[in-house]
């Protein structure tokens, strides 16, 4: 699992139905990233108390086409990394605090 490229294969498989040039290059990065990093890993850790720590964040109107925010997340038990996501938002925030609270809760569903 690499969740540093979560993002990038996001873009690039937005435009999985009807790929570009530019698209197919961004892939094959994205491939030798991973060939290059497969002994990289989550390695979990023993901590000394269980607790569940998530973190999230949106950009305000990212995409210059929809105007949509992207938000991300990432959750976290104890010391380990469990769980992560980073999508554009469905609908278009008319602000970057209403951005942000989508992305909050989209983190706290994903804890419950």
């Amino acid at each position: 699992m690499h969740p540093n490229i979560a993002y990038a294969m996001q873009q690039v498989c937005l435009h999985m139905h009807s790929p570009q040039d530019v698209h197919q290059t961004m892939l094959k990065c994205i491939l030798r990233y991973v060939k290059g990093t497969t002994r990289l890993g989550i390695q979990p850790r023993c901590a000394p108390t269980l607790t569940i720590t998530a973190y999230s964040d949106a950009d305000w109107a990212g995409c210059p086409d929809t105007r949509r925010s992207t938000s991300g997340f990432c959750v976290f038990f104890s010391n380990s990394l469990i769980s992560w996501s980073s999508k554009q938002q469905t609908t278009i925030s008319r602000s970057s605090a209403k951005a942000e609270y989508r992305a909050i809760a989209n983190a706290v569903s994903e804890c419950s």
